[in-house]
C-alpha cells in the first residue's frame, strides 16, 4: 500500500450544496491529516476549481440545485485533460440502487450513502488515492521508459550511421588516402537533390547514403583498383561487379537509408542511354538517386587525383558533365548540377573540403610532434634513473 504520509499530501475537492456537510467533511479529513483541501457549496464553481487545483480526489454530492452531481461528472469527464484516473467518490443520501448504478456509469469510482461510517470513508479515500498515485507513478515510469527508448533508438541509429560511414571510408582509403571522396559525393549529391526540389527528408537520406556508392570496391583486387593508367577491357570487366558486390553487402536492410544506399551502389554506373552496368537500365528506369550520384561521382573523380589520372580543372570537369547530358547522364540532373556550378556552390564545396583536409593534416602533425616529445621525455627519465 502507498505510504500514508504521501497520501496526506493529496489534493481533495469537496463539493456539497449543504455548507454544514462541507465543514463536517473538512474537519474530518483534517483530523486524518489531509490538509490540502478545496471546498465549495456551489456546483457552478466545480469546473473552475478543478481546472485550477487539479485535485487527486473529488468528494461529490449528487442532489444539488441548478447543477446536480451527474451533470458535474459529465463536465469533469469532458475536461479531464488527459488524466489517467480521476477518483470521484459520490456521497449522497439517496440509497436507490438505480441512482448508484447511474452514478458509477457516469464516472464515479465509488459510492457511499449518508450517513456514512467515518472509518469506512477514510479507508475508501485511502484506497482511491493509492490507485490514483500508483497510476501516476506508472505513467511517469512509462514516460521515462519511452524517453530512454527514444534515446537508445537515436544512439543505435547514430551507431549504425557511424558503422556505415566507416565502411564507406574503408572502401575509399585504398585509392583515396584522404577519405574525402565519399564525403564530397554525399554532399554534392544532396545539393543536386535539393536543386531538383526533392523533399528535404529524401535529400538528407541521399546525403547519408551516397557515400556508400563504391562500398563494393572492397571486393576488387588491389592490382586493378590501384593500377596507374587506363584499365584494359579485361580489367574493366573485373571492376564492374563492385556495383553488385556493394548492393549485396547492403541488401536486407530495413531502414530507408540502407535501402537507398543499396539502390545507389547498384545503379550509379547505369547510363541514361542504356549502355551502363550492371543491368543496362535506360532513362527513368534508373532510380533518381542513382542518376544523381552518377553525376556527383564522375564530377568528383574527374576533378581530383586518382591512381590512374591527375585532377582536371573544375571548369573542364563541369564541361565534361555537360557534354554527356542525355547520353551518360539524366539531362534534368545535369541541369540542376550546372545551376549549382553557376551559383558558385561547387567551388565553395571544394574550398570547404580543402580547408578540412588542411586542418586534419595540421592536427596530425601536432599529434606526431607531441608523441615524439613524450617519447624523448620518457627516455630522459629512464636515463636519469
Amino acid at each position: 500500500m502507498a505510504d500514508e504520509a504521501v497520501l496526506q499530501f493529496a489534493k481533495i475537492l469537496i463539493v456539497d450544496d449543504e455548507e454544514a456537510n462541507v465543514r463536517l467533511l473538512e474537519r474530518t479529513l483534517q483530523r486524518w491529516g489531509y490538509t490540502n483541501l478545496v471546498t465549495t457549496s456551489d456546483p457552478h464553481e466545480v469546473l473552475p476549481l478543478f481546472l485550477q487545483h487539479k485535485p487527486d480526489l473529488v468528494l461529490l454530492d449528487l442532489m444539488m440545485p441548478g447543477i446536480d452531481g451527474f451533470q458535474v461528472m459529465e463536465t469533469l469527464k469532458a475536461n479531464k485533460q488527459g488524466e489517467l484516473f480521476l477518483p470521484i467518490l459520490v456521497l449522497t443520501a439517496d440509497s436507490n440502487p438505480q441512482v448508484k448504478r447511474r452514478a458509477l456509469s457516469a464516472g464515479a469510482k465509488d459510492f457511499l450513502t449518508k450517513p456514512f461510517d467515518h472509518n469506512e470513508l477514510l479507508l475508501r479515500i485511502m484506497n482511491m488515492l493509492e490507485t490514483r498515485f500508483l497510476q501516476i507513478e506508472l505513467a511517469n515510469q512509462n514516460q521515462m521508459l519511452e524517453k530512454k527508448v527514444v534515446e537508445r533508438t537515436g544512439e543505435l541509429a547514430a551507431a549504425q550511421m557511424e558503422i556505415l560511414e566507416r565502411l564507406a571510408r574503408a572502401s575509399e582509403y585504398r585509392d583515396d588516402d584522404t577519405g574525402q571522396h565519399t564525403q564530397r559525393v554525399g554532399l554534392v549529391s544532396a545539393l543536386i537533390a535539393g536543386a531538383l526540389n526533392l523533399p528535404s527528408a529524401r535529400v538528407e537520406i541521399i546525403r547519408r547514403a551516397a557515400p556508400l556508392h563504391d562500398v563494393g570496391k572492397i571486393g576488387v583486387p588491389d592490382n586493378i583498383l590501384l593500377k596507374p593508367g587506363r584499365l584494359t577491357p579485361e580489367e574493366f570487366e573485373i571492376i564492374k561487379p563492385h556495383t553488385t558486390i556493394g548492393a549485396a553487402l547492403l541488401s536486407g536492410g530495413r531502414s530507408e537509408m540502407v535501402l537507398v544506399a543499396e539502390s545507389i551502389a547498384l545503379t550509379h554506373h547505369e547510363r541514361w542511354e542504356g549502355s551502363g552496368y550492371p543491368a543496362c537500365l535506360k532513362g527513368e528506369e534508373i532510380p533518381i538517386e542513382g542518376r544523381i550520384v552518377s553525376v556527383a561521382d564522375v564530377f568528383d573523380a574527374l576533378s581530383h587525383d586518382r591512381p590512374y589520372k591527375k585532377a582536371w580543372p573544375l571548369e573542364e570537369a563541369v564541361a565534361e558533365i555537360e557534354r554527356n547530358a542525355g547520353r551518360q547522364f539524366d539531362p534534368e540532373v545535369v541541369a540542376a548540377f550546372l545551376g549549382l556550378w553557376k551559383q558558385g556552390v561547387l567551388v565553395q564545396v571544394e574550398h570547404t573540403f580543402l580547408h578540412r583536409l588542411g586542418n586534419k593534416m595540421i592536427s596530425y602533425e601536432v599529434q606526431v610532434e607531441a608523441a615524439e616529445a613524450a617519447e624523448a621525455a620518457e627516455a630522459m627519465s629512464h636515463a636519469q634513473d
